[in-house]
């Protein structure tokens, strides 16, 4: 009896550990394509530079609102369906064309 729980046990821990990463994976995919999005790189740029980074799998948005670069990065976790966890990071980053020039 003690076994299967055991076995059980150690494949949560293993799915926790898979979804950890996962959700890292997500945060320094947004950090680096907010980056990239504040520096004026093209469109494709971006999104290709935080899917390099992201979850295999993982949907990029890109938005600007005002001075502001939004970069999402979501993706599924790994793992059966049935096992729901929202995996997702925006990262916001002020475009460098707009430092200073208000004064």
């Amino acid at each position: 009896m003690a076994l299967p729980v055991l076995v059980l046990f150690a494949m949560a821990l293993v799915w926790a550990l898979l979804a950890a990463c996962a959700q890292i994976q997500c945060v320094d995919a947004a950090r680096a394509g907010a980056r990239a999005a504040a520096r004026q790189d093209p469109p494709g740029a971006i999104v290709a530079m935080a899917r390099r980074l992201a979850p295999d799998g993982a949907r990029v948005t890109v938005s600007r609102e005002g001075d502001l670069v939004h970069v999402m990065v979501a993706a599924n976790p790994p793992g059966p369906d049935a096992l729901s966890l929202d995996l997702s990071h925006e990262a916001v980053a002020l475009a460098e064309e707009t430092v200073g020039a208000r004064g």
